[in-house]
């Protein structure tokens, strides 16, 4: 299982104070808790938080969290960032194990041109983030499904996405995910509008001056 590295440090004060004086220090304020262990309150390092989440698995990332000279895996449960400058304020991480399934949110994506947008058709999908159930090892990074072969209404529902082994989404099964739409057509009554709105600025118009005779 592919892991990423997060040193912690167990932190005495608890409370608004202690943790403004460790993000003054350039540190960030955190919680571990989870099955089998009571919450406990870190000390972590920005710099190894915010390169981890940035990464290709984001908020899925598992952590191997070194604390008190013993190794836990934890994934983040939630976390805090200041809303103007997007600096890391706390973060919450959950004990996680090996054996035990998960539920996590994983990046749904498309590719490819389909037959229906070359058409002039538009391609709609009902949804950017897929729920799934599995074990932390086998965590894609994302859902990607090829659309090339989408004709005018065709669709994609879950039932149809090839998940990997061990992998299952939450999602009712005829959900539809991906549709490609029909050209939007004009209503009679936006017609008769547009046509009213073309003949007002046509009447707008300065009258043309009349020549004058040549002398």
């Amino acid at each position: 299982m592919e892991t990423t590295t997060l040193q912690a440090e167990v932190r005495a004060g608890r409370g608004k104070g202690p943790a403004r004086r460790l993000r003054a220090e350039g540190k960030v304020p955190g919680v571990f808790y989870g099955p089998g262990v009571e919450p406990t309150p870190l000390t972590l390092s920005p710099k190894e938080l915010t390169k981890a989440l940035r990464g290709e698995r984001g908020r899925n990332v598992v952590f191997k969290l070194s604390l008190d000279g013993k190794d836990e895996l934890a994934m983040v449960k939630d976390l805090t960032t200041d809303p103007v400058t997007q600096e890391l304020l706390h973060i919450d991480l959950y004990r996680i194990l090996e054996d035990r399934v998960l539920e996590v949110n994983v990046p749904f994506r498309t590719y490819g041109r389909s037959v229906g947008v070359v058409q002039g058709g538009v391609l709609n999908v009902t949804r950017r983030v897929l729920p799934l159930r599995t074990m932390p090892a086998n965590i894609p990074v994302s859902i990607e499904v090829d659309v090339t072969h989408l004709a005018l209404k065709d669709t994609i529902s879950v039932e149809e996405i090839e998940l990997p082994a061990g992998v299952e989404c939450t999602l009712q099964p005829k959900l539809t995910l991906v549709i490609i739409l029909e050209p939007r057509k004009a209503t009679a009554a936006e017609v008769e509008e547009d046509a009213a709105a073309a003949a007002a600025a046509e009447a707008a118009k300065p009258a043309a001056e009349p020549e004058k005779a040549a002398p």
